[in-house]
């Protein structure tokens, strides 16, 4: 046996030291989208594989028998990649995922399919806005020039984003509430933008703006591939042939 993380989030974090502690041979892979990405236990490249065909030759070059796809839940493209080069190969294939948010009493969202409607949401007089959407689609809310944007970033850009008002935060989650409730006083922020990520790491901007009425414009994930998935480290332990022990912290 021989596994391919593809990872970028917390959960594949948590199934690299759940498979290092248990002597799974293992690699991992980050997509290469922040400066310094957070160090696994196992060895651990960075960058894109080079489409479908990349991924499957490096399957095979690597004599990868599991891929688990533990990547962001937007990232739509690899994740297509993963299960087809997986196919191509056959290799077994698990995508490592959690459930969106759902929205609560309190909150006021508004629910949208992708950046450009969250964009076409966003038209209106100024406000300040929070856009916790990472830094790949900052400029097409450039077509909404009257607002003063709010950026919360993991790096700061090489390049000032293209949006004639913006101020920028650098911070890494998990989040706390009083964190945020503090960010979004401190800015004036009147309205959010995010995607739904789900899980724990970025809630907090979500109860904050729920404590403080603010609206959010939630962009909605995009339709995944066609494909097996896991929602514990658990339930990818025992894919793998491998229970969990019981007393077993996996950090999820």
């Amino acid at each position: 046996m021989r596994v391919l993380i593809l990872g970028g989030t917390s959960e594949a974090s948590a199934l690299a030291s759940a498979l290092a502690e248990r002597s799974i041979p293992a690699l991992f892979s980050y997509a290469g989208r922040v400066t310094t990405p957070k160090p696994q236990p196992l060895p651990t490249r960075v960058g894109g594989f080079g489409g479908v065909a990349g991924l499957a030759t490096f399957l095979a070059d690597n004599r990868i028998t599991h891929l688990v796809d533990a990547t962001h839940p937007f990232a739509e493209r690899m994740s297509h990649h993963a299960v087809s080069a997986a196919q191509r190969r056959g290799v077994r294939c698990l995508a490592l995922t959690r459930p969106p948010w759902a929205p609560m009493a309190g909150d006021r969202w508004q629910s949208v399919a992708g950046v450009e409607a969250a964009v076409e949401a966003l038209s209106g007089p100024p406000q300040r806005v929070l856009l916790a959407i990472g830094r790949q689609h900052l400029a097409a809310f450039a077509a909404q020039p009257q607002h003063h944007y709010l950026l919360r970033l993991v790096d700061r850009p090489e390049a000032p984003p293209p949006l004639p008002r913006h101020s920028v935060t650098l911070d890494r989650g998990p989040f706390t509430l009083d964190g945020d409730l503090t960010l979004l006083r401190e800015h004036g922020v009147e309205r959010l933008v995010c995607k739904n990520a789900g899980g724990a790491g970025a809630v907090a901007k979500l109860a904050a703006a729920r404590r403080l009425g603010l609206p959010v414009v939630m962009i909605e994930r995009p339709a995944p591939p066609p494909r097996r998935e896991a929602h514990s480290i658990e339930e990818v332990l025992a894919w793998l042939g491998h229970e969990p022990a019981p007393d077993a912290d996996l950090g999820v």
